[in-house]
């Protein structure tokens, strides 16, 4: 206790933040993943219209295992902030406020963004 007598506010160490909190979190930061995962994308996008050599100095990075650590974080990012930002737009709508309903969602949307990561593995043909 402090010296006031009054009691502290708990912290991050003490307080577990609830699932819709942590999931709000997530959309911002993947948000920010998507912006910065758009100017690889350009990148890529230039190195192919540069032409075959520069593309193919391009290709062992997107290859190696930290490219395709970033590939499968950015489509991740990509589907959790799509399923996140549908539960937003029912929302917007004045539906599923109650806090099952709100719960469930949230679980959904992550499921749903696992899901849809490795459909979308498997339908490349990477994983």
């Amino acid at each position: 206790m402090s010296p006031n007598k009054y009691p502290t506010s708990p912290h991050l160490q003490i307080y577990r933040l609830p699932l819709t909190g942590l999931l709000s979190i997530t959309h911002r930061i993947t948000g920010v993943i998507l912006a910065l995962g758009c100017i690889v994308m350009v990148w890529v996008l230039a190195a192919a219209a540069q032409g075959a050599a520069t593309y193919e100095a391009l290709v062992p990075h997107l290859a190696s295992w930290y490219g395709q650590l970033y590939l499968a974080g950015f489509i991740f990012s990509l589907y959790l902030h799509f399923c996140n930002g549908v539960r937003h737009l029912f929302w917007d709508a004045g539906y599923g406020f109650e806090l099952d309903t709100v719960d469930l969602t949230a679980k959904l949307a992550i499921a749903l963004a696992v899901i849809l990561t490795v459909a979308t593995w498997v339908v490349a043909g990477v994983g």
